[in-house]
């Protein structure tokens, strides 16, 4: 028995190793305020479980089996990564608002991330991290990795990174992330668009009014009650965005099996 768990140790070790970077790129487990020890915790413990549900065969130990331990780190810290861009079009939203109502210059350090967000993006950050959380969309990102091994099983050697249609994705990807971020921040850049256009009739109108004296509290006044009647129309926003989160994984994960071992 004992020697039958050394033969099958280096296959669960590769899982292993694609959990865990899976989970160092992913929305909310990636966060700095979750310790290491968290992570690489919940990553043997899931890859425990799915070991014996996937049921691999065993893996020699030779001079291929690190590279497959590099294509599962490529693999896992990809996908984390994906769903992370795609999670990131809140914060993009918060920049655009924020450079409207005048907040981008007041950006501050966000503990979660470690790096510099606006305002607003904060703000509607965690708003997405609960309804994330509230509607299992976490669960979601976790069946990514799991169905994972159906499509690329760890004795897959490489990852077909140079095809054309992968990389026509990425970029579709990106753009739809965009698209989302433009979705969530358009009715407060519109309404606010419209209200330069008001401040610059005024401007022309009345010339000995300053415009950008007025136009930065008329802009907060504004924008602060539409950004509290937008979150019904966000929180829609937010759970399509789960979905194309899921879609996501699915569709690179499909892409990247297949590979003549």
């Amino acid at each position: 028995m004992e020697l039958e768990w050394l033969n099958l140790f280096p296959a669960w070790l590769l899982m292993f190793v694609r959990v865990l970077a899976f989970f160092s790129a992913l929305p909310i487990f990636s966060f700095q305020t979750l310790p290491t020890t968290f992570r690489i915790g919940i990553a043997g413990y899931l890859s425990f479980i799915m070991f014996f549900i996937v049921e691999p065969d065993p893996i020699p130990v030779d001079g291929l089996y690190f590279l497959l331990i590099g294509k599962e780190i490529m693999l896992g810290l990809f996908l984390g990564m994906a769903a992370n861009i795609i999670f990131s079009a809140v914060q993009t939203a918060g920049a655009f608002i924020d450079y409207k109502m005048g907040f981008l210059v007041a950006n501050v350090i966000d503990p979660q991330t470690g790096a510099q967000t606006p305002l607003s993006g904060g703000l509607l950050n965690a708003f997405a991290i609960l309804f994330l959380l509230a509607v299992d969309g976490h669960h979601v990102m976790l069946d990514g990795i799991y169905y994972s091994y159906e499509y690329v099983p760890l004795t897959q050697l490489y990852l077909p990174f140079g095809e054309e249609g992968i990389a026509r994705f990425i970029v579709e990807t990106f753009s739809q992330t965009f698209l989302i971020a433009f979705q969530i921040s358009f009715p407060i850049v519109g309404s606010l668009f419209l209200v330069d256009i008001a401040l610059g009739m005024m401007s022309r109108a009345v010339p000995q009014m300053n415009v950008f004296v007025v136009g930065l509290p008329l802009k907060i006044f504004l924008g602060l009650p539409i950004l509290l009647l937008m979150l019904p129309a966000f929180f829609t926003v937010v759970s399509d965005m789960v979905d194309f989160i899921g879609i996501t994984i699915r569709t690179l994960l499909e892409m990247f099996g297949g590979v003549d071992e």
